[in-house]
């Protein structure tokens, strides 16, 4: 097995979760009705535990503590997806993206819980669970919000043509993609952003909504390299600044 492969791996998915976590946690306040205020934050929370799950193997696989993988390295160190890390936006922003990461995520940890690495194929089989139930709250509202007014459906198709060519950067193949496929620890990008393409179009065919016809050279790429919008430095200033004030403080 080609740990270097494993660890890259890792990190990707772990970034992405802790990430988006912080970014929708945002809402917290903020939310257009009571209900998805709370929505928001109690799957922003999800995404933060679950990156800790990562950061875990990732320790166990030598690098450093998880506090210290989250709160000590700068923007170019980070491999999560350009799409996470844009900010919160109008209501219809955060939804979409929402929607368009969830369900990348949800096939990835179904993938993931079939994976040669046991344990990453038990944290996969047990986080997918969690998943599920955040792409039925996305597909709820983007059939809802899709089928109605003619504002609503202009408003979320804007955020749909903004958020996609990001949304196909989280499927950036790493460098070790072929490792990856070849040990039985991964099924490739490849494979996930195909049936993620069905998944997203059978829901939007319910609604006004129309996938964007967009090639993959239109892809934001390079978060998985280190090259991050100028939104995600300040963020993990902004995430890091309590861990800073006494790093070796016991909560």
């Amino acid at each position: 097995m080609n740990e270097q492969a494993l660890k890259d791996l890792l990190y990707k998915i772990a970034d992405d979760q802790l990430i988006i976590g912080h970014r929708n946690s945002e809402w917290n306040g903020l939310g257009p009705i009571l209900e998805e205020d709370i929505a928001f934050c109690s799957m922003a929370q999800d995404k933060i535990g679950q990156s800790l799950q990562f950061y875990k193997l990732l320790e166990e696989l030598g690098e450093k503590d998880p506090d210290a993988i989250a709160f000590t390295r700068n923007a170019p160190s980070f491999h999560n997806s350009q799409l996470v890390e844009l900010p919160i936006g109008d209501y219809e922003f955060s939804l979409m993206r929402h929607f368009l990461f969830d369900h990348a995520e949800f096939i990835r940890f179904e993938m993931l819980s079939r994976s040669s690495y046991p344990p990453l194929s038990e944290i996969a089989h047990k986080l997918k669970g969690e998943i599920k139930y955040h792409i039925m709250h996305a597909n709820a509202w983007i059939q809802q919000l899709g089928n109605s007014t003619d504002e609503a459906v202009k408003r979320l198709q804007s955020a749909l043509n903004m958020a996609f060519p990001y949304a196909l950067g989280v499927f950036e193949e790493s460098k070790f993609e072929g490792d990856l496929i070849q040990d039985g620890i991964f099924e490739g990008e490849h494979k996930l952003r195909s049936k993620w393409f069905e998944d997203i179009d059978k829901i939007l065919a319910k609604t006004d909504l129309i996938l964007p016809d967009l090639a993959a050279e239109s892809a934001h790429l390079g978060g998985r390299y280190g090259e991050h919008t100028e939104h995600l430095q300040p963020l993990l200033d902004e995430m890091s600044e309590v861990f800073n004030i006494d790093p070796s403080a016991e909560w």
